[in-house]
Parts: structure tokens; C-alpha cells; sequence
């Protein structure tokens, strides 16, 4: 887990190489291609970059009249600005018209650290994951970023894809089996399930260890598909440890911690622990101290978790 790589790179790399083999990939942007790692695309592919400057909500909408054609679009920009900001449109041109669009929201979470609440995305999955029908895929290292990128275009149907800002480790090979709604089991173990996702997958997986050192045998669990959840790998975990630990850099409240929570308690109820934000506006300021701030960092996670285990 030494090896560190830009997202948003990762993320334009694979978009360029999808749209190297497939003529319907067209990418829309909302003055921020550069910023979304895409900024090689419109010398490579001239007619098929759009720039529309700063107007999300017709981009969404543009973007699905483009998919009715048979092109693929991907709109990527920064998270609140598509999702909250077009949400109605994004409810109804691309859920209930179910338009072959792909969503990507960079800088997602705490990322865009030092612009505050209104650059946060800690809302996006809470919200998206209400649309029916949306993919909504959180990837936690460059390697699944790239793998999903290239999943997500030859699904078919509305995706929404969030990604970070700053470098982030390698923790797979490239020959990692990904599959869209299908998580992966990092390493066994029968104590506690600890399940992450996306940017601070990376701070769960530094947590397991320690815990290991303390002798907790954990289950570590990446859970890349928000929407669908791998309702069999959640619910194995489930009955085979007896409790869970969700970790996300995200609203506790609507993330990846409820819709594990709400699978659970209908299906096997376990006991849970959801490590993330609070009922707060996040503050800003370095990322790293802003995790902190949330208890989201790998001697955090690890101190919740004994305390969890131990009823306190």
C-alpha cells in the first residue's frame, strides 16, 4: 500500500481508453474537464468533448437527449454540483426517463477540504441512492476507479460515480476481479465485519491491521456498488461474525452504513457500528485533520471498534 496515484488521472485515463474503443463515449463537461482528469480528451476526440461552462442542470439534461441517440455520455464535475445542485433533473431525465448516462462527481467527499460545507459531497450517496434504477459506485483505490469506469460504460443505464482529489494508495493488483454490485472480501475473519468504501477504504484497511495486532480476527470487506448492494456478501458477513462496522466519508445518515443497516434489519438484524459524519455541516481545513475531526482515521477506526466489541 505504498504506491500513490491521482484519481482524477486514473479516472481520464480510463475514460480515454473506453472512448478509444467505443465511438458512442462522448464526455460533457461544465467548465471542468481539467480538473476532472479529462483534460487530454478534446485534442484527442475534438467532436465528441462538449463544453457548456457553468450549468449543470442543462448539462443533465443535454446529456439525456444525447443518450437517446445511442452515445454514451460522461459528465464529470465537482460532486455537489451533480447531484445536489441538478438533482431534480437528474431524478427525472436520467432515473425515470432510464438514460444511458454516466455521472461522475470528483473531489467527492471531504476532498475538496479547505472550499467548506458548500464543496462537500458527504450527502451524494443518500441522495442518488433514492433515484430508482442508478448505479451508484464509490471505488476505493486507482485500480477499481479504472475497472469501474469501464464497467459502468458497458452497463446500460444511469450511473453515478464519485471519486477523491488527493493521491490515493494502490491496495489491489490489476488483476482484480471487479464486478459492478459484487464487493470484495479483502481479508477473512470471524470477530467483526469491517466494511469500507471509497476515499478512506485506504484508512479501514491500515485499521484491520492494527486490529489484527491486537488479536480481533476481522472480515474486511470493500463495497464498491453502493446501489446494488451485494445483498449475499453483506448478509454472509452478517450471520457469520455477528456484527458489522461500516466507514465512509459520508453522512452517516443515508450512506453506505443505512443502506447496509436497512438490508440487515430486514433480512438478518446484526449489531452495527456507522463510523462517519455526524447531523453537521463539515468544517474546513486540511484533509487529513478533517478526517480526524470525523473519526475516520485507521487508530480511530481501530479504537471504535474495540469499543463496539467490548458494548461500550
Amino acid at each position: 500500500m505504498n504506491e500513490l496515484k491521482d484519481p482524477r488521472k486514473t479516472f481520464g485515463e480510463a475514460v480515454i481508453e473506453a472512448a478509444e474503443k467505443n465511438p458512442n463515449v462522448i464526455v460533457l463537461s461544465a467548465d471542468s474537464s481539467s480538473g476532472s482528469g479529462l483534460g487530454a480528451f478534446p485534442s484527442l476526440f475534438p467532436e465528441r468533448h462538449f463544453e457548456f461552462g457553468i450549468m449543470e442542470q442543462g448539462v443533465i439534461g443535454f446529456a439525456s437527449g444525447l443518450a437517446t441517440t445511442g452515445k454514451i455520455p460522461v459528465f464529470a464535475a465537482i460532486a455537489p454540483f451533480v447531484t445536489a445542485r441538478p438533482f431534480e433533473m437528474f431524478r427525472n431525465d436520467l432515473g425515470y426517463m432510464n438514460q444511458n448516462v454516466k455521472v461522475v462527481g470528483r473531489c467527492a467527499g471531504l476532498t475538496y477540504d479547505q472550499l467548506g460545507s458548500t464543496h462537500h459531497s458527504i450527502d451524494d450517496i443518500a441522495i442518488i441512492r433514492t433515484i430508482p434504477g442508478v448505479t451508484v459506485i464509490n471505488p476505493g483505490d486507482p485500480v477499481t476507479i479504472k475497472k469501474a469506469v469501464h464497467a459502468m460504460i458497458d452497463h446500460v443505464g444511469p450511473c453515478y460515480m464519485k471519486i477523491g482529489n488527493f493521491k490515493m494508495p494502490v491496495l489491489y493488483p490489476e488483476d482484480v476481479n471487479f464486478s459492478l454490485g459484487k464487493g470484495i472480501v479483502i481479508k477473512d475473519g470471524h470477530d467483526v465485519a469491517l466494511i469500507g468504501t471509497g476515499t478512506v477504504l485506504s484508512k479501514a484497511v491500515t485499521a484491520a491491521g492494527l486490529l489484527e495486532e491486537l488479536g480481533i480476527s476481522v472480515r474486511l470487506i470493500d463495497i464498491h456498488t453502493i446501489k446494488p448492494l451485494d445483498r449475499e456478501l453483506i448478509l454472509s458477513a452478517a450471520r457469520e461474525t455477528g456484527k458489522i462496522v461500516t466507514v465512509e466519508e459520508h453522512f452517516t445518515a443515508g450512506g453506505l452504513g443505512s443502506a447496509v443497516a436497512e438490508l440487515c434489519s430486514q433480512e438478518h438484524p446484526v449489531k452495527m457500528k456507522m463510523i462517519g459524519i455526524g447531523d453537521r455541516y463539515a468544517s474546513n481545513g486540511p484533509y487529513e485533520e478533517l478526517l480526524r475531526k470525523y473519526g475516520l482515521q485507521p487508530d480511530q477506526i481501530t479504537e471504535t471498534v474495540i469499543k463496539f466489541l467490548n458494548n461500550k
